[in-house]
């Protein structure tokens, strides 16, 4: 006899493997566009922006507005919220990632410091803000959906799979960067080649988007994220009530948010400053950690799955707290050795922990909080972790040494162990 159609068989035809293509597309975009800046702040901006400085500071003001776009990004969380409760999620998407594409793409016309003075800088500030708020605007719920959909024994490998555009959008952006600044003279590259990563972002976005609003619009999608609750709530009803989810959750990732910038942009500024080593080939290892890292991610993975995400965040954590220990003498050998050494490895510790760091624990939360609080979770965390590492670092590394480097993973290391042990608490407490 035929049987009545569960209504939820529509919305399983969306695959947990289809949702992850979506955000491994949508967030190797945005690490690009993030990644392109990063890299130039150090390559091309203290020159170009801020001649008036030497190199040193000229690093440091780009690494300030670096962490301007941080500081930003929960705004553009909350007012994409608004907007999608207004015009709906696939206008707040095409909004959101309208105003990357152009905030970034905005940033290869600007005039430079030599010919505008401080409307260069002026301009440049105002377009780093448009990245941070339309990442912030950008949130889909796809890593939410993804983590409910998944398997309950592969939890860890689909968490994975979202993170795995962030090594992919850092081998794009490093790759064209490498590929320019070697086959330019320095003052072709310094006029005009370093404008090419920055045009490119506009192009990678517009796949981005289309390929996510192909996913968003869908009516198998849309019926998902209704019936798990996957919409804005308000903000203060959050705070109020499972505030404190928020916080444990920035803080549980804070290891690998803090280690995240210090192997990817500050080093590169210290072997520009600091080093003999010569940029291309500095750049060349940096391209094979990121590969390091994408398999250390498909690693994180199947241990997750083995042992437990959090369980694996924890001891993750404590092996970059042994890397924080020797990363001084590795980075200020003044040998190529050392300093290849502190990428690779950093690297591979940073995929480990990445890898599972997103959502580690906003399955704490409500079902009606956890969209709006899993966004604000990784907002916190880029804010409190990554935002201020590179100018923070370079800055106390210049005056006391590499040592500072120590200090600030060795910061983060201890945040995520007790992060974790008070949820662990928290969570047992609610068992009882």
């Amino acid at each position: 006899m035929p049987t009545a159609q569960d209504p939820r068989d529509d919305a399983a035809s969306v695959a947990p493997g289809d949702i992850a293509v979506g955000v491994v597309i949508g967030r190797a975009s945005e690490y690009f566009d993030f990644f392109t800046y990063g890299i130039a702040s150090v390559l091309v901006f203290p020159a170009v922006f801020f001649p008036f400085v030497d190199k040193l500071h000229g690093t440091l003001y780009a690494f300030a507005l670096l962490a301007l776009a941080f500081v930003v990004r929960p705004i553009g969380t909350l007012v994409g919220m608004k907007i999608q409760d207004h015009f709906g999620r696939s206008t707040k998407l095409t909004v959101a990632l309208f105003l990357l594409g152009t905030s970034t793409v905005g940033m290869a016309l600007l005039p430079g410091y030599a010919s505008a003075g401080v409307l260069a800088v002026v301009l440049l500030t105002l377009a780093r803000i448009g990245q941070g708020l339309a990442t912030g605007g950008s949130w889909d719920g796809l890593p939410s959906l993804l983590a409910l959909n998944a398997p309950e024994k592969r939890r860890g490998w689909y968490a994975m799979l979202g993170q795995l555009g962030a090594p992919l959008g850092f081998f794009v952006a490093c790759g064209i960067f490498a590929y320019l600044w070697g086959n330019l003279s320095s003052e072709d590259f310094l006029t005009w080649g370093w404008r090419y990563p920055f045009f490119a972002a506009f192009a990678i976005n517009v796949v981005a988007l289309f390929a996510r609003l192909r996913l968003v619009v869908t009516h198998e999608y849309e019926k998902q994220m209704d019936e798990h609750e996957l919409d804005p709530c308000n903000v203060g009803e959050l705070f109020s009530q499972q505030g404190s989810n928020v916080f444990i959750g920035a803080f549980a990732a804070l290891a690998s948010y803090a280690l995240f910038h210090l192997v990817t942009v500050f080093p590169l500024s210290w072997i520009n400053l600091y080093s003999q080593q010569e940029i291309g080939q500095f750049l060349s290892v940096e391209l094979f950690g990121a590969v390091l890292g994408a398999v250390a991610m498909l690693v994180s993975g199947l241990v997750a799955d083995k042992i437990g995400r959090r369980r694996t965040l924890g001891t993750v954590a404590v092996l970059i707290g042994v890397f924080s220990i020797v990363a001084p003498w590795l980075l200020g050998s003044g040998g190529d050795a050392g300093e290849n050494a502190y990428i690779l490895i950093g690297f591979v510790l940073l995929g480990l922990s990445y890898g599972q760091s997103a959502g580690s624990v906003t399955s704490n939360f409500l079902p009606h909080f956890r969209y709006t609080g899993a966004a604000l979770t990784a907002d916190l965390a880029w804010l409190i972790g990554a935002a201020f590492a590179p100018l923070v670092a370079l800055g106390l590394s210049a005056k006391f040494g590499l040592v500072a480097v120590s200090l600030y993973l060795l910061s983060g290391v201890v945040c995520t162990l007790l992060a974790l042990r008070v949820n662990k608490a928290m969570m047992s407490a609610v068992r009882d």
